[in-house]
């Protein structure tokens, strides 16, 4: 595994763990999440860049491994910010997404918080031993919980899993009935919190690494022996690492922000959008310069291309750009 450097610093104590580690299933990337526990604390509190070179690092090798580790450090990173005494121990994955037609509804009993209702979009469901679950309190609010996924009740759905891109991360709906929960944060806190955008730059970690895996596919190829040298190829290469170079930027920039407490969203949402572009482009680009050749014969290539199309659709493309847009005219910013 080589490292993805978001900076010229020295190589911190996160990402150099994950070198060491070197996982090679998701299983192993569980494990590494746990064993990661004890360099807590992660994003916003002095580790962020460490953490997102840490994610882009494992991602330029194994798309699918930075998928299983990520929502882990994410819910560390909230319980963290929560000052939340709960038990840390086991893996852990967010379950926020609210698909339509589907809803998760929390009722507080004599007994404690009860879940009811179908949650879409639990990666690794049945794998995992905890999850922080979204659910709704009241028509219009909604609550973070923290739910033991062995508990009575939970039931991860057996629906079939035909993704060809992180193919090991099925993403199936649970199925909540009278589930014991606990709230973390009061009413509203998960999505109003300073860090909730900090999530999504982590992620997008993650697709500057697979976009950086296809990078340095096309790189070798110009490089090798008797290798591709020409004008075109060699164009497609230049505007790749133009804007990996731009990306690597942003991540250094935005993690100084984090770190001195901002709360960030519009760099958050401006950072994922410019990543977005980025690791589209490297799909672009790579497949026009290589061709069909290493999406037929060279496995790893062609994971890391299905994976990275499966990934970066958490990028809602012209969606979020209007979302950035409606931020950026409701706020104070100047050009």
């Amino acid at each position: 595994m080589k490292r993805v450097a978001l900076s010229e610093a020295p190589v911190g104590r996160i990402t150099q763990a994950v070198l060491d580690a070197n996982p090679q299933t998701v299983n192993d990337a569980l494990d590494l999440g746990v064993a990661l526990n004890p360099l807590r604390p992660f994003v916003g509190q002095g580790a962020t860049l460490d953490v997102w070179e840490a994610l882009a690092t494992l991602a330029s090798h194994d798309l699918a491994l930075a998928r299983a580790i990520e929502p882990h450090i994410d819910a560390q990173t909230i319980l963290d910010q929560e000052a939340s005494s709960h038990v840390r121990g086991g893996t852990w994955g967010v379950f926020a997404s609210e698909g339509s037609g589907h809803r998760v509804e929390a009722r507080e009993s004599d007994t404690g918080w009860r879940l009811t209702g179908v949650k879409q979009w639990c990666s690794l469901g049945g794998s995992l031993s905890d999850a922080l679950v979204t659910a709704w309190v009241s028509e219009s609010e909604r609550r973070l919980f923290r739910v033991k996924l062995s508990e009575h009740g939970v039931r991860v759905s057996s629906a079939e899993w035909h993704s060809r891109g992180l193919e090991e991360i099925p993403s199936n709906a649970v199925e909540f009935d009278e589930s014991p929960a606990t709230p973390v944060g009061a009413t509203g806190w998960y999505l109003d919190r300073p860090g909730f955008a900090w999530g999504g730059i982590s992620v997008a970690a993650c697709w500057l690494g697979g976009a950086t895996g296809l990078g340095r596919s096309l790189l070798e190829a110009t490089r090798r022996p008797g290798g591709r040298g020409d004008d075109i190829t060699l164009m497609h290469l230049g505007v790749v690492d133009a804007r990996l170079a731009e990306s690597r930027r942003a991540f250094a920039a935005a993690a100084a922000v984090l770190d001195s407490g901002d709360e960030a969203v519009v760099l958050g949402k401006r950072l994922r959008s410019t990543v977005a572009r980025a690791a589209e482009g490297a799909m672009f680009h790579v497949g026009h310069a290589l061709g069909p050749e290493p999406l037929v014969r060279d496995e790893s290539h062609a994971k890391r291309v299905a994976d990275l199309t499966v990934y970066i659709r958490q990028h809602h493309g012209e969606r979020d750009d209007a979302s950035l847009g409606r931020s950026v005219r409701d706020s104070d910013i100047e050009w």
